[in-house]
């Protein structure tokens, strides 16, 4: 597929979208066990959808709206609702109940208690789904060995430890790739469960279950929208392996059914397997070239998940990569809104798509990718904020020092 970069974006679009029928795995149907699984937790409630209505003023768009989920089960991102769905599933099959049936409140009953307390679970990551992980297994008083790629925050491990006190984190030598594989190999080795949100043959149906508990967070956005009397035209999601990206798109597409938005996934320049994989066009899922160190700690990830890069190949309808300052500029301009707009606190990972939307559609200099995207005064705009402040120093260095500048 053709490339195009101006200045600090690339766009790759997709000359091949299937106009066909969405994953059976994400529709309505097969998710509403995830749903309703959190729903039931006694923390539960839904996250803000912000309705940004200064800034899509200043764009020249109808609505701009972000999914806050900082304000996640007290975990300051999304990914607890894939790992407590997860471990659900997991520990449903070893005890033989009916997830259909079932509640999470339901396995702290001590007819399970002995049993489930012998399940070690296992994950490799970067901070928040393994926060996640840790904190699922630590509500059932489970181990949890979390692995973290070379470069990770010791606040973000330190913040895993803080939700499960069985969990052991220790931050490796190795990339995130050749982390997860090592996680694999000590579940393999010890007979651990091992709780990863990419995918690879032989492992797919625990990342299966992740992804659909992911959904929540596009069901949630479903419902709130309604509310609010509006509908996307335009969704933009954030991607590391894309399994979260993959997740939500392939549950709009179900939801959207004949009248879907536009859906654009974006990447750290520094690192973009999805991209990169749309780029080459052969079908296939390709390992991101060049890779690089990037503040979007979350994405840094150089091999597409299995499970969802059809996904993406088939719906999306562009792929970007852009530099870490559109993330650094997207975090700012949702930590000091337009006046009258609410405030959202947006970590590296989480801003990148609000970032790229501003600088789309802000700046003239992009005025003919803008005009690609039909991004107009009839444009709905939905984001995804995935996580909050999870780096509070490295939060403060970009927005309130003015780390990472963007200059065009």
């Amino acid at each position: 597929m053709k490339e195009n970069t101006i200045a600090s974006i690339s766009v790759v679009q997709n000359e091949h979208k299937s106009a066909g029928k969405g994953p059976d795995f994400l529709s309505e149907q097969a998710t509403a066990a995830a749903h309703r699984i959190h729903q039931e937790l006694p923390d539960y409630h839904r996250t803000p959808l912000a309705r940004l209505d200064g800034m899509a003023k200043r764009l020249g768009v109808k609505a701009v709206l972000v999914k806050d989920e900082s304000k996640r089960f007290g975990l300051n991102a999304f990914k607890g609702l894939g790992g407590l769905y997860a471990l659900t599933r997991v520990i449903c099959r070893k005890l033989n109940l009916d997830v259909e049936k079932i509640s999470f409140a339901d396995l702290k009953n001590p007819v399970y208690e002995a049993a489930i307390r012998e399940m070690v679970f296992v994950t490799a990551t970067d901070g928040n789904h393994g926060r996640g992980v840790s904190w699922a297994a630590g509500q059932l008083g489970c181990e949890a060995h979390v692995y973290m790629p070379v470069g990770s925050s010791e606040v973000r491990a330190q913040a895993i430890r803080n939700v499960n006190p069985k969990a052991e984190v220790k931050i490796m030598e190795t990339g995130y790739d050749d982390t997860v594989r090592y996680a694999a190999q000590m579940a393999d080795e010890h007979g651990w469960y091992l709780v990863q949100d990419t995918s690879w043959d032989g492992y797919e149906e625990i990342p299966s279950w992740i992804i659909q508990g992911y959904t929540t967070m596009a069901y949630e956005a479903c419902e709130q929208m309604k509310e609010q009397n509006v509908a996307p035209t335009h969704v933009f999601v954030q991607a590391g392996v894309g399994a979260m990206a993959g997740g939500v798109v392939g549950y709009l597409v179900n939801v959207f059914e004949g009248h879907r938005p536009k859906i654009g996934v974006v990447e750290p320049e520094n690192i973009a397997c999805i991209y990169q994989s749309a780029k080459v066009d052969d079908g296939a899922p390709h390992e991101a070239i060049d890779q690089k160190p990037t503040i979007m700690a979350g994405l840094n990830c150089g091999e597409p998940c299995t499970i969802t890069w059809p996904i993406l190949r088939d719906f999306a309808d562009w792929y970007f990569k852009c530099s870490d300052a559109v993330s650094a500029y997207g975090m700012r301009l949702l930590a000091a809104p337009e006046a009258g707009d609410p405030q959202v606190i947006s970590g590296e990972s989480g801003a990148v798509t609000t970032g790229l939307v501003n600088v789309i559609a802000g700046k003239p200099e992009y005025a003919e990718l803008k005009k690609l995207l039909g991004l107009d005064e009839n444009s709905v705009v939905l984001c995804f904020s995935t996580e909050g402040d999870t780096d509070p120093a490295h939060y403060r260095e970009i927005v309130y020092e003015g780390k990472e500048p963007f200059n065009g």
